[in-house]
């Protein structure tokens, strides 16, 4: 007798949102929520976190109007990721927002891992925040 096979969440629901929609930018991002074990849900909302990840209420990573993916990373790596040519600052009414880069859709081998830094970096500067009196 057959054992039943099992589907992976994060393989139906990549599929799911690929037969939905054909933004790349959704189907990565939907991997990378899935990564983090998120159930995510795109948004049309234009409100700021409305497609976040977020780690004890703080927000690590968020899919922008411009689908590309936005982290929140310690200093040194946002410097590393920019003078790299690898990320590009965030702008929000264009000022330049310090701590925080995007990463366009065709840098998806690096959605991933750079989601887990910023993951990583958000849990960290949460834990210290709190330890001090």
């Amino acid at each position: 007798m057959n054992a039943p096979i099992r589907r992976d969440p994060t393989i139906a629901l990549f599929a799911t949102l690929m037969t939905m929609d054909h933004d790349p930018a959704i189907a990565l991002f939907a991997a990378v929520a899935a990564h983090h074990g998120e159930a995510w849900v795109p948004s049309e909302s234009a409100k700021f976190g409305a497609n976040a990840l977020r780690v004890s209420g703080k927000i690590y990573a968020a899919l922008t109007r411009k689908r590309h993916l936005l982290l929140k990373l310690p200093p040194a790596r946002v410097a590393e990721l920019l003078e790299g040519g690898r990320a590009r600052p965030m702008e929000s009414g264009g000022r330049l927002i310090h701590g925080w880069v995007t990463l366009a859709p065709d840098a998806a081998e690096l959605w991933i891992p750079l989601s887990n830094e910023a993951r990583t970096f958000v849990t960290t500067e949460t834990q210290h925040r709190r330890k001090r009196p």
